[in-house]
């Protein structure tokens, strides 16, 4: 995730003329849909987050995060199958069970102790893997950066969250509290990333915008990005096919 961050640092220089960028064709609204959501951060958040973050000790932080970490496990596991990863949605199967029973609702994290690795996949990943372009950046008012293809992720997350139906079943006065305080560590969770961000970017927007993209191209490939990702036209790409590499060598020769 650093990397990614800084590789947006480093970007934001590039990118200082926008009319070119065909990922952007919204700037203006993503521009207005982003200072607002900063205003909203600044003013209301960010306060609350810093008591947070001061007063609340650091192991209950971890135990709260990993309760809300488990709650929303269920989209994991849901995407890891529509991927084809059937090994790894087994294992995220088991995961979530053992995080819900042993873990205590998810606040203490047994799963990852067994040898249960705690993976990241959402529906934008799966559509990714199946070949969906990314489509126009979006920023999505005070939910953050996404796209027109990661922007199907947020009513299959819902959907697949523990604590929707937890809602259902015991009302808002129960599930409101819980969302409040998922909000408040989530925002504590990011206030590195975002204390960089003020710090380093020229614009926070693009900072923002080019870190966000090559952090879900990261995901999508599970880290192992092709070479073609990194614009460097003297490596050989292992995922061209042994007969296109051929061809390809044979034309230089000529």
């Amino acid at each position: 995730m650093c990397i990614t961050i800084f590789q947006g640092c480093a970007t934001t220089a590039k990118n200082s003329d926008q009319h070119l960028d065909p990922i952007d064709p919204l700037e203006n609204v993503n521009r207005a849909s982003y200072n607002f959501t900063d205003r909203v951060d600044r003013l209301l958040f960010e306060p609350i987050v810093n008591v947070y973050i001061d007063y609340v000790p650091s192991d209950a932080q971890r135990s709260i995060g990993n309760f809300y970490d488990n709650l929303s496990y269920p989209n994991v596991v849901l995407n890891s199958f529509l991927q084809g990863k059937v090994k790894q949605g087994a294992e995220d199967t088991l995961r979530f069970f053992v995080n819900s029973t042993v873990g205590m609702f998810g606040f203490f994290d047994m799963a990852t102790h067994m040898g249960l690795k705690k993976n990241d996949e959402d529906f934008g990943q799966t559509l990714g893997v199946w070949g969906v372009n990314t489509g126009s950046y979006l920023f999505i008012p005070l939910l953050g950066p996404s796209s027109e293809r990661d922007v199907t992720n947020i009513p299959v997350g819902l959907f697949t969250n523990v604590l929707f139906y937890t809602g259902l079943a015991v009302g808002t006065a129960f599930a409101a509290p819980l969302t409040i305080l998922g909000a408040i560590d989530k925002r504590a969770r990011l206030s590195g990333p975002m204390r960089i961000r003020d710090e380093a970017a020229l614009d926070p927007y693009l900072f923002v915008r080019e870190a966000s993209l090559q952090q879900r191209e990261f995901l999508i490939h599970d880290g192992k990005l092709p070479l073609d990702l990194y614009y460097d036209p003297f490596q050989d790409n292992p995922f061209e096919k042994e007969s296109e590499k051929t061809k390809i060598k044979k034309e230089k020769k000529l």
